[in-house]
């Protein structure tokens, strides 16, 4: 309940510019409160204009006000400072390794949100509230919390680096363009992101057919895996159907033949596996490389993009396409080495079941003469 109330408190206590407690708060004539420095800022950006306004309810006033700070106010929030401090945000709202901190907060500060690239600061969502509400601020560009922010900043110039040197292939200031990169060919950052962003997407497409293609060479080969399978085990039934037929007289040739097939098999099936494998492989490669480039495709801030954008591996050429033919010509070539080694056994069983056949039409021998003939 006690944290309830701190909460409730906040929002009645709070600047409608910045949304955090009120600091040397100041009233207007139409009654509503701010930081001091909150609504001097705005109505320094409505010099030009003639004209001052409330934030809040909009009232105009022909002459800019003088502020004076309102002394109860400024008494309250010392007080609500301190039961503040009781209700601190959770931990995990402050910035730990790995996030972009606040660069407003002081003391402990809270993660980033949103970084500027005009303002070249990252900001907590409270601290970021200005660039929602106050006009000149809205046109800033917000992106996603980097720490990166300071790459955007000419080393030699102290500018904001918005052009983008082709002859050079690094991001510059406009004072570079007077200076070390005069007569090289430039382009505004944002323009020449573009056209990155179109390579880029071609080289998305590239992988993306060469995936499809490899994952169907993966489903043809896995087809093949299957023939080979049924076919050796029909082969097996085949033989043992035969053998068990004829157990007695061929035993020894039955496990030959069994011996013969799973060996082929094994060394066939061995042989697509490897290869399915290499391109199991390749496409989990090809999938992270397309990841990196939808993740860099994404990247809102066009120099971070620009840094990036060379570091990144080149497609490199595919070492199993011309594997795909070799494996199916094995394939095929093990279904006729299956069934030769079928017809050669079938040949061998027919003659040995014509002599069984001979010798079992023959009467018994019942004299010496007749045991005579074997």
């Amino acid at each position: 309940m006690a944290q309830k109330g701190v909460q409730t408190d906040r929002e009645r206590f709070s600047c409608s510019i910045c949304l955090d407690l009120l600091k040397d708060p100041v009233t207007t004539a139409c009654g509503h409160s701010y930081c001091m420095n909150c609504i001097k800022y705005f109505w320094d950006g409505e010099d030009q204009k003639g004209t001052y306004s409330c934030p809040q309810c909009r009232e105009t006033f022909r002459q800019r006000p003088v502020l004076k700070k309102n002394t109860l106010l400024a008494e309250l929030m010392e007080d609500l400072k301190k039961s503040r401090a009781k209700a601190a945000p959770a931990d995990h709202c402050y910035a730990g390794p790995g996030d972009v901190a606040c660069g407003v907060c002081t003391g402990r500060k809270m993660k980033a949100t949103k970084s500027c690239l005009v303002c070249l600061v990252s900001y907590c969502e409270n601290h970021l509230q200005p660039h929602y509400n106050v006009p000149v601020l809205k046109k800033h560009k917000l992106v996603d919390p980097s720490e990166n922010l300071q790459q955007n900043i000419c080393s030699r110039h102290d500018e904001v680096m918005k052009i983008f040197c082709r002859t050079d292939q690094q991001c510059i200031c406009y004072l570079c363009t007077m200076d070390e990169h005069k007569g090289h060919e430039t382009v505004p950052a944002a323009a020449e992101r573009d056209e990155k962003q179109k390579e880029l997407q071609v080289s998305r497409q590239q992988i993306q057919k060469r995936i499809q293609d490899r994952e169907k060479d993966v489903k043809l080969l896995q087809q093949e895996v299957e023939a080979i399978n049924v076919s050796a085990d029909k082969t097996v039934q085949d033989s043992e159907k035969i053998f068990t037929e004829l157990i007695h007289l061929f035993q020894k040739r039955s496990s030959e033949v069994k011996q013969q097939i799973r060996s082929q098999q094994e060394t066939e099936v061995s042989q697509v596996k490897g290869l399915q494998e290499k391109l199991e492989q390749e496409i989990t490669e090809l999938k992270r490389k397309d990841a990196e480039l939808e993740q860099l495709s994404h990247t809102e801030d066009h120099n971070q993009f620009l840094f990036r954008y060379p570091s990144l591996p080149a497609l490199s050429e595919s070492t199993c396409s011309s594997s795909i033919n070799d494996i199916t010509a094995a394939v095929s070539e093990l279904r006729e080495k299956l069934q030769e080694v079928m017809r050669d056994s079938w040949t061998n069983i027919k003659l040995t079941i014509y002599e069984v056949d001979v010798l079992l039409s023959e009467p018994k021998p019942k004299t010496r003469t007749d045991f005579f003939k074997y």
